[in-house]
């Protein structure tokens, strides 16, 4: 394959920042979108679509440690002086549960992000962003981004081949829900099984999130059945099935 995407790595001051619910928002049957600021919000940084950082949810009770998870951060408005997160809302979990209670003036505790991995969109073709619904606002983020001249294709894996979410970009972008159950079980099969039907150009990058298993399967089918190079894949595990709070790259042996 041709010579490797540009990617920067940047490191930032870790802080931890607390800052409160400044607006709640429905926009879709399984995302919240919820909106914080605050005084410490001042000098927060997030330079790459797919950083995160990590939410530290209010104790429920008096002794019991709060509960922390990672979180792309979908957007920062500088100027409002506002952070956008957005929470896949599914049954259990505290960060669902406080997404789902949460109301303006509700405290939330944001740390990082330490650093940002920027892609550069330049000699790219087509930019692949593969993922399930945790991927969901890193690949809203991503194609936001992109400029008019670039072309994207999106699966995304769900519970169903149903849309729930529109995304916007100045880009060419193809979105294909890919329904769970299609698989028949076999961890990342209906995505395997779409991306079969696709003919990547030497120049196309792909970008991978969701379970771990999962993520390691594509990343090795693209690798081992369609050839690609490795620097031309980014993955991550934005979960782990039986895990807690797992957030793992995906690395070179895997």
């Amino acid at each position: 394959m041709s010579d490797a995407p540009k990617m920067e790595r940047v490191r930032h001051e870790l802080r931890r920042r607390r800052l409160q619910v400044l607006r709640v928002e429905h926009i879709a049957p399984v995302l919240t979108r919820v909106v914080v600021g605050g005084a410490e919000l001042e000098g927060f940084t997030s330079l790459g679509f797919d950083d995160h950082v990590k939410l530290i949810f209010p104790a429920r009770a008096e002794g019991v440690e709060p509960a922390m998870r990672d979180f792309t951060p979908r957007h920062y408005d500088a100027t409002k002086g506002e952070l956008v997160l957005d929470f896949f809302v599914h049954d259990v979990g505290p960060a669902a549960e406080w997404a789902r209670d949460a109301k303006v003036g509700d405290r939330l505790t944001v740390a990082g992000p330490k650093g940002s991995v920027v892609i550069s969109a330049e000699g790219i073709d087509t930019h692949v962003l593969i993922g399930d619904e945790t991927a969901v606002p890193a690949i809203a983020r991503r194609l936001e981004e992109l400029p008019a001249t670039a072309s994207a294709i999106v699966f995304i894996e769900s519970e169903s081949s149903r849309p729930w979410l529109a995304f916007t970009s100045a880009a060419k972008v193809q979105v294909h829900w890919i329904a769970r159950s299609a698989g028949n079980g076999a961890p990342a099969g209906a995505l395997i099984q779409a991306l079969r039907a696709l003919a990547p150009s030497p120049r196309t990058f792909f970008w991978i999130a969701g379970e771990s298993q999962v993520a390691r399967t594509l990343r090795r089918h693209l690798r081992e059945e369609r050839g690609v190079d490795l620097a031309w894949i980014k993955a991550s595990g934005y979960w782990q099935r039986g895990a807690v709070g797992a957030h793992e790259k995906i690395a070179d042996e895997a």
